[in-house]
């Protein structure tokens, strides 16, 4: 696994917008290389910035949008086009407004989907989808690049510290009960299967954040900072404005 690095930006806003870059060249690069590219998104509030940047960017054409696997890094288990969903807000901030293959967006199943309201069900199925599309051996596609939020307690994706879900050392995906931010029920791809990625980015903003983000990078362990947990093959990126990169050194 690689080290992690720390990159910090004067605001959210410049933060949303160099980040948009590093992702259209990075799926631009993959392309090249392969043909294709394959991206864990993420939801919040900068997570879905970024994708408004991607959308807003005179560089939107570098990328054949319709050669692109999106995935979730984990998604809040609400019905079908639901504004909380992290699939609905990004369709509404890039998917819908680039040509994407339908059959290459691989989102969580809603909570009226085909497994109904069962969590645990729809995170057996997604891990399954993951499975289908990885490499031979292998539990998870190679994800050229892993988006994740990060959360004032140090959370990621929807693993909280302390928690069975952090501690997951076998499932890729799981359904998240109990949640202490809502909504309760969510389902989250786990540490070994975010470690699969070869690039993994964690971005976050503001003074609440700078605790977790100085612990994680100052080798907290995942259990106490999930976040610190989510670490990339290749290369592991926490994205900070000034406020989130405070109490580092």
């Amino acid at each position: 696994m690689s080290r992690p690095e720390a990159l910090v930006h004067s605001g959210g806003d410049v933060l949303a917008a160099a980040v948009a870059a590093r992702l259209i060249t990075a799926i631009a690069d993959a392309q090249a290389a392969r043909g294709s590219a394959s991206v864990v998104l993420t939801g919040g509030r900068t997570g879905i910035g970024v994708l408004e940047q991607v959308r807003l960017s005179p560089a939107l054409g570098a990328v054949d949008w319709s050669a692109v696997d999106f995935f979730w890094g984990d998604e809040r288990f609400l019905p079908d086009g639901d504004g909380e969903r992290n699939e609905t807000q990004a369709r509404l901030a890039l998917l819908d407004h680039v040509g994407v293959d339908p059959s290459r967006v691989h989102r969580m199943a809603p909570s009226d989907g085909e497994f109904g309201d069962d969590a645990d069900a729809a995170a057996a199925g997604y891990a399954e989808l993951l499975a289908s599309l990885a490499p031979e051996g292998a539990a998870v596609p190679s994800f050229d690049v892993l988006m994740l939020g990060v959360g004032e307690e140090g959370h990621t994706a929807s693993l909280f510290p302390d928690t069975p879900h952090v501690r997951e050392s076998e499932r890729t995906v799981v359904g998240v009960h109990d949640c202490p931010k809502p909504p309760p029920t969510r389902v989250s791809l786990t540490l070994p299967a975010i470690g699969a990625a070869s690039q993994v980015w964690l971005m976050t903003t503001g003074k609440a954040k700078a605790e977790p983000v100085a612990a994680a990078l100052n080798g907290a362990k995942p259990v106490d900072i999930p976040a610190a947990g989510a670490l990339g093959r290749d290369r592991t990126l926490w994205l900070l404005d000034a406020d989130a990169a405070a109490e580092l050194g």
